[in-house]
């Protein structure tokens, strides 16, 4: 708790800011961790962190399973020659570690908060009261003494839970009643790594599932809102940006993949919206289009990357889900 009241105490500009040197990080934690204590949180679907207790019987294998591998690995890497690149700009191959800054993921960084800033009021979780089915992960924070913590996560699938109701326990020559409430297989794979501002991918899919963020496709997403910017008159409520409304819907990040914002006009825009009648709201005085809410946003989007139709056989209009261009092929 000692050292919760410092981190919770710092001004703002006593917070870490220089990225962490996950070379120097491997060395320390490799130094340091016969000290490390060890404290395990679970957290939902929905980023709930529960805190949990476990038999101290278990503190030297959770050390196996979060992270000696994982020292190890950074440590062989710094041996030949592994890089440490950008999460949004790198691709996933051989020796390269991803990182990210933790404020870019939102999620990533409420369930740090909630464990560095609310601990105190954490509830601790326990099947009677709660459903393992909810859980989407586990972290485990590490403290040396007067040292800054990091955190260890890992993705925790339903395969990966045993529900004492449904499960049996082979002992001895004979399969007998799984006695627990639910029990746990923690796979020794490392994940994410967490160190003061930084993020640490070590597995890029497993990352992307646990916290709901997929970077790339996000800097792809913020390189097309410039150019709608850029390319288009929009007028958004106070406070309200579309950098922000995209952020908070992973569909219209999806979407923004594939659009060119570059091929059609405002004026395109609005007038097809009429046709479509669509109701895309305009302020005629200031030439702009008016975009309310992500319902605004994303009907927008869909214009500019000309997803409504209107058939002409039967005139029935149309939000097209998916499509594929037809193209004229030679004749034989």
């Amino acid at each position: 708790m000692d050292n919760l009241a410092t981190l919770d105490g710092m001004t703002e500009q006593e917070k870490p800011t220089e990225q962490t040197d996950i070379f120097l990080w491997a060395n320390q934690a490799d130094r340091d961790k016969d000290q490390l204590a060890i404290d395990l949180f679970l957290f939902t679907k929905g980023y709930t962190v529960y805190a949990t207790n476990y038999a101290k019987e278990l503190k030297a294998q959770l050390k196996v399973l979060f992270l000696y591998d994982m020292i190890s690995t950074v440590q062989t890497g710094a041996a030949t020659g592994m890089m440490v690149r950008d999460f949004e700009a790198a691709a996933a191959e051989d020796n390269v570690l991803e990182r990210t800054d933790l404020d870019k993921v939102e999620h990533a960084q409420e369930v740090i908060e909630q464990i560095l800033y609310g601990e105190e009021g954490l509830e601790v979780f326990r099947e009677g009261d709660h459903e393992f089915k909810k859980v989407k992960g586990i972290v485990a924070r590490f403290t040396k003494p007067g040292g800054q913590p990091f955190f260890v996560a890992k993705l925790l699938p339903q395969s990966q839970v045993l529900k004492g109701a449904t499960a049996w326990m082979y002992n001895g020559d004979s399969f007998q009643p799984f006695s627990a409430d639910a029990g746990l297989r923690i796979t020794p794979d490392n994940q994410v790594l967490i160190a003061s501002i930084d993020i640490f991918a070590f597995n890029e899919t497993k990352f992307i599932r646990m916290f709901g963020y997929d970077a790339k496709k996000f800097a792809v997403a913020e390189e097309k809102i410039k150019e709608i910017e850029a390319h288009f008159k929009l007028k958004f409520p106070d406070g309200m940006t579309f950098d922000s409304l995209v952020r908070d819907t992973p569909s219209l990040v999806s979407k923004l993949q594939k659009v060119d914002p570059t091929i059609v006009t405002q004026e395109q825009i609005v007038d097809h919206a009429d046709e479509m009648g669509l109701e895309l709201m305009t302020d005629d005085a200031a030439g702009e289009i008016i975009i309310m809410d992500a319902k605004d946003a994303a009907k927008f989007v869909n214009l500019l990357n000309d997803d409504y139709v209107t058939s002409d056989m039967t005139g029935i209009k149309y939000e097209l889900k998916g499509k594929k261009e037809l193209r004229d092929t030679p004749a034989q």
